[in-house]
């Protein structure tokens, strides 16, 4: 993947003539990149891949607002995958979560857990990213590796914005790295969050990549952090400076404004897996507990 922001008016798709082999991240950035672009401004060469009819499938076009010549059959999404789809508002992040709690394939509690995780990710843009354009999300499940990838787009302040709000940052590396480490949001500068936001989601999906040694990735402003799968042996241990994970990172790249997150989730029931989806349950369930009784809650004269 190539990105060159030099001319943000302008937006040329250009893919290897012999392959196209896409993360779900990559789409939703091209989508979020497009959604400030007039479509008569977006250009896509003539694409010779077999693989390009991906592209329809995910509809990067449809949310573009560009024509495409290729013609693919239509199959039902359901479980299988969730296309190129724009986030802006509770009730639309609600149906996104409605079509992405099939793609799991787990058990219901389970499946609800990583509902809460993608939930707050999409939620963070829509409260927190002042992204006119929402948050640009899809998803697709792989039956033969029993796991699904997702990536979440937008081009609002980004992460370095939001976390200076209430910590220091003074790189996009340096607020990356607190914007996954838990406790730490940008909402408040109390440790731990407050009851109605954790500043832990990100760091939870980092976790469960990090356990099923799987990919994970986050790119915001210029920089970039990306875990590293740990080797087969060693046991699974969480740690809350992402920095102390087996990583790679880059602060030098190419502007993002915003942030973008891609992640594959594995779906095995091991028991790492398990046992970390019933802590996190535990942790959203109180949150989401805290947040019923905030929203309720009446000031008292006396």
């Amino acid at each position: 993947m190539g990105f060159d922001p030099a001319s943000p008016e302008v937006l040329e798709i250009t893919a290897n003539d012999k392959w196209i082999a896409i993360h779900p991240i990559v789409l939703s950035m091209v989508a979020a990149l497009g959604s400030k672009v007039a479509p008569e401004n977006i250009h896509c060469q003539p694409l010779e891949a077999k693989s390009r009819h991906y592209l329809v499938r995910m509809g990067l076009f449809r949310t573009l607002g560009i024509p495409s010549d290729i013609s693919i059959v239509e199959h039902e999404p359901a479980g299988r995958f969730i296309p190129v789809t724009r986030v802006r508002t509770s009730d639309e992040l609600t149906r996104f979560m409605t079509e992405m709690i099939p793609l799991l394939h787990l058990e219901p509690g389970q499946a609800r857990t990583i509902g809460y995780i993608i939930s707050e990710l999409a939620r963070n843009v829509i409260e927190h990213a002042e992204a006119e354009q929402g948050a640009l999300l899809c998803a697709q499940y792989y039956k033969k590796s029993n796991s699904i990838r997702i990536g979440i787009a937008d081009t609002g302040v980004g992460i370095k914005a939001t976390i200076n709000r209430a910590h220091p940052a003074e790189t996009d590396l340096d607020a990356i790295r607190l914007a996954l480490w838990p406790g730490i949001t940008g909402a408040t500068a109390r440790e731990g969050g407050t009851e109605q936001n954790a500043g832990a989601g990100l760091f939870f999906i980092k976790s469960i990549a990090s356990v099923n040694r799987d990919f994970f990735v986050i790119y915001s402003g210029r920089g970039l952090y990306k875990l590293l799968k740990k080797p087969a042996s060693s046991r699974p241990h969480l740690k809350a400076d992402p920095f102390d994970d087996r990583h790679s990172k880059e602060g030098e790249l190419p502007f993002w404004q915003g942030t973008a997150v891609g992640a594959d989730i594995t779906l095995d029931q091991t028991a790492e897996f398990s046992s970390l989806l019933d802590a996190i349950g535990n942790t959203y369930r109180a949150a989401v507990r805290e947040r019923v009784k905030a929203r309720y809650k009446r000031p008292r004269f006396i």
